[in-house]
């Protein structure tokens, strides 16, 4: 029934894998073509070039002028005449040493003085006040100026201000200050401080010291004594920065004509002026010299017109009176001065050590010399400027500056000879000692009637001077070069006249 059957196979191709042969491609990438170039340069063409002198025949001669052969009659015979004379005499000036240390110079530098700028305020003008003090930044760059009255001997209580300029500014204006600082009274003094050039300290008529910070400009008072026990009862005529025991602090230091100096410690954060040190000048405590005329009268206080601080000697300072002493005085001293107790916080002392030869009047402006630890120079009515040395009691040299008062004088910051005094005449007369005349080495004219009330050297640059007037006006002068740059051996000729000794 059933039977085997051979049947023929039956193939069936794979599906999958001839639909994934389908879709497998072949695929390849790489970056474009890299096309490059040799190229060279080179100078287009060379050349070579020489010179030299044209060969010389040595057959031809170059051509000459006659000459004269024959001498003057008798010349041969005079030179050997003179011969051992002359030799002789250029022997000895080799071995002499006349000329040691000259140097010639053939600069012709120019003695002229010429005004750079005149400032003014028209507040301060329209008032009729005048300026009383000026003072130049640590930088160089501002002059600070005060006003005030100076021919005023009443009390007044007419407001006045303090006006300052940088002479940097491009947008400079003569007619219109950079910054005004109105005051309550005539400010008297002024100083700036030597490290930081926004403080200013100041004196003012009614006995006040203040501290002004001008970078503060909505309120640039940073402190003031006020009107209290510790404070000056009469105007301050003189303000300086001096240093204080600790390294970068300054404190001020402030002279009254009611016969006290005041030393005030700045406390910034507290806003106050604190009473560090106190002296007293009493007529009765003067050491008074044997060449000195000085008498006792009126007041048994000594009236304080001006104050000078050493820069060699942190202890010395010098006082100038109403009555026309000067006095040499010590920070260190421990007596206690001879006057009533006064309700102050700290002690009075009694600083005066010696006793110049009085003047016939009062003494407007002492300055030490900053090239010479000795020297100083004083001015005051009698219209003269005198060179006086520290150690000793007569002045060395008197030197006639005007008929009229001479309200400030001071030392060049540049040339130890050279000192200025602005005078009541209006003129301020530049003095040079190392000239023979002793007539001044140059003048500023100023305006007839119009007194030069104060001056002040620029110790940066040291072309400037400034200098205020009694119509308000501030005046920039530029020196010539003989006036600012220093001479061959001027120490040595100051020192010369340090150590002369005055019968």
């Amino acid at each position: 029934m059933f039977t085997d059957e051979v049947l023929d196979g039956v193939l069936v191709p794979s599906l999958w894998r001839k639909s994934h042969q389908s879709a497998q491609e072949s695929r390849s990438c790489q970056t474009r073509a890299v096309h490059s170039a040799d190229a060279e340069v080179q100078t287009a063409s060379t050349s070579v070039s020489s010179t030299q002198t044209e060969p010389q025949d040595p057959t031809t001669e170059l051509p000459h002028q006659p000459c004269d052969d024959t001498e003057a009659p008798g010349l041969t015979n005079f030179l050997r005449r003179v011969e051992d004379l002359m030799v002789g005499e250029l022997e000895k000036n080799s071995r002499s040493h006349a000329f040691d240390g000259f140097q010639t110079n053939w600069q012709d530098h120019d003695l002229q003085v010429s005004c750079l700028h005149c400032l003014q305020h028209p507040g301060a003008q329209e008032k009729g006040l005048q300026v009383t003090s000026v003072s130049w930044s640590c930088t160089g760059s501002v002059i600070i100026c005060s006003f005030g009255r100076i021919n005023d001997g009443d009390w007044s209580n007419e407001r006045s201000c303090v006006c300052t300029w940088n002479l940097d500014r491009r947008s400079l204006s003569t007619k219109q200050a950079d910054l005004v600082i109105d005051v309550p009274t005539a400010v008297t003094a002024l100083s700036c401080h030597p490290s930081q050039p926004a403080l200013i300290a100041g004196g003012l008529y009614n006995g006040e010291v203040v501290v002004w910070d001008t970078s503060q400009t909505q309120d640039p008072v940073l402190a003031q004594t006020g009107m209290s026990s510790d404070s000056h009862r009469e105007p301050v005529y003189q303000v300086a920065w001096v240093p204080l025991q600790k390294k970068g602090e300054f404190g001020v230091l402030s002279a009254s004509s009611e016969g006290s100096v005041l030393l005030w410690m700045l406390v910034s954060d507290k806003a106050q002026l604190i009473l560090n040190a106190a002296y007293a000048l009493t007529q009765q405590q003067v050491p008074h010299s044997s060449s000195s005329s000085f008498k006792v009268r009126g007041s048994k206080m000594v009236g304080v017109t001006s104050l000078a601080v050493s820069p060699w000697d942190s202890d010395t300072f010098i006082v100038g009176s109403e009555g026309g002493l000067m006095l040499r005085c010590s920070f260190s001293s421990q007596t206690l001065a001879a006057v009533v107790s006064e309700k102050k916080s700290v002690e009075l002392k009694a600083p005066a050590v010696f006793s110049f030869r009085s003047r016939g009047g009062p003494v407007y402006s002492i300055h030490c010399s900053p090239f010479h630890r000795n020297l100083f120079v004083s001015s005051g009515t009698d219209g003269l400027a005198h060179i006086h040395s520290l150690l000793q009691v007569s002045p060395l040299l008197s030197l006639r500056v005007s008929e009229s008062y001479v309200f400030q004088v001071q030392w060049s910051p540049t040339r130890p000879l050279v000192f200025a005094a602005a005078t009541g005449q209006g003129e301020v007369q530049v003095f040079d000692l190392g000239c023979r005349s002793l007539r001044p080495a140059a003048t500023i004219k100023g305006g007839v009637g119009q007194a030069a009330t104060c001056l002040a050297f620029n110790c940066n640059n040291h072309h400037l001077l400034a200098v205020g007037k009694a119509d308000g006006t501030v005046e920039i002068w530029q020196l010539s070069a003989d006036l600012t740059e220093q001479q061959l051996r001027e120490s040595e000729q100051l020192d010369q006249i340090a150590n002369q000794v005055v019968e």
